[in-house]
């Protein structure tokens, strides 16, 4: 393997990270936004709002994109300044 792909396969998999997680808190999202217009008795004995899930999913989603997006953004920085110094 070359130390050249290491940081590809690592942003590839980040970029999988990413998508996942992006896509699993729209189809969270939706469903619950569904789950609220089919069954609003169950949300009114709550005291929380029904999009607190929501709220939630959606920052734990938030901080592992920005946790994967500053990863991409050091590697870029590292192989990039690697690149020049051979150079």
């Amino acid at each position: 393997m070359d130390k050249h792909d290491l940081p590809k396969k690592i942003n590839t998999i980040l970029n999988c990270v990413i998508g996942a997680f992006v896509g699993v808190f729209l189809k969270e999202s939706i469903f619950t936004y569904w789950d609220y217009k089919t069954h609003p008795e169950i949300y009114a004995v709550t005291s929380a709002p029904w999009y607190t899930s929501i709220l939630l999913f959606g920052i734990i989603t938030l901080a592992i994109i920005l946790v994967a997006l500053v990863i991409k953004l050091i590697i870029r920085i590292r192989f990039d300044r690697n690149k020049y110094q051979k150079n």
